[in-house]
């Protein structure tokens, strides 16, 4: 099928170009998302007529994510989540969770725009893309923690999930005074 792009389509074209795409893509995403209109004769003169208001209105648009972008590029947002010791979350961090801790911040992102391919499974430190426009896109930092105190941590640069470690000589007392008191029990 081809469409005449209404606006800037990744890996697609710019707005106004006429390009040909399967089907079920044009009927499914871009169609009804307005992102594109059905090459007939009449909507590329429909598109023609409208191209000027289009324009200005995806100027607009962009400028508008151009200043989010700017005091939204390289935030870090905190979010808590229940872990295991290895730091294995018992449930997940989706694009929901980013975006009402994105809102929290003070920030209208919609989870549409927050860039995750697969779910945050563990805690750290993550960066994750947000997709503010076709043509602006800007990183944040996803901080997911089991508390506040060990947010901070991570966010100094520390691991969360290193185990107090036992030097050797230690250890040995250890077992040492557990046999002897095992031996001595019976």
């Amino acid at each position: 099928m081809q469409v005449v792009l209404l606006e800037r389509v990744p890996n697609l074209g710019q707005m106004g170009d006429v390009v040909r795409v399967k089907d079920g893509y044009a009927r499914n995403f871009l169609l009804p998302r307005h992102k594109a209109l059905r090459a007939t004769k009449a909507n590329l003169e429909h598109f023609e007529k409208e191209r000027a208001q289009l324009e200005a209105r995806n100027l607009a648009a962009k400028s508008d994510a151009m200043s989010v972008a700017e005091k939204l590029d390289g935030q870090s947002f905190v979010i808590i989540r229940q872990a295991g010791e290895m730091g294995q979350l018992y449930g997940s961090v989706a694009t929901r969770d980013i975006s009402e801790a994105i809102t929290a911040g003070g920030f209208s992102v919609d989870r549409n725009q927050i860039i995750l391919n697969v779910p945050i499974k563990n805690i750290g430190m993550h960066t994750v893309p947000v997709h503010l426009h076709p043509e602006v896109d800007v990183k944040i930092s996803v901080n997911v923690a089991r508390s506040h105190e060990e947010a901070e941590r991570q966010a100094r640069g520390e691991s969360a999930t290193v185990r107090e470690e036992l030097n050797l000589d230690d250890l040995g007392l250890e077992v040492g005074a557990a046999l002897a008191e095992a031996g001595g029990e019976e």
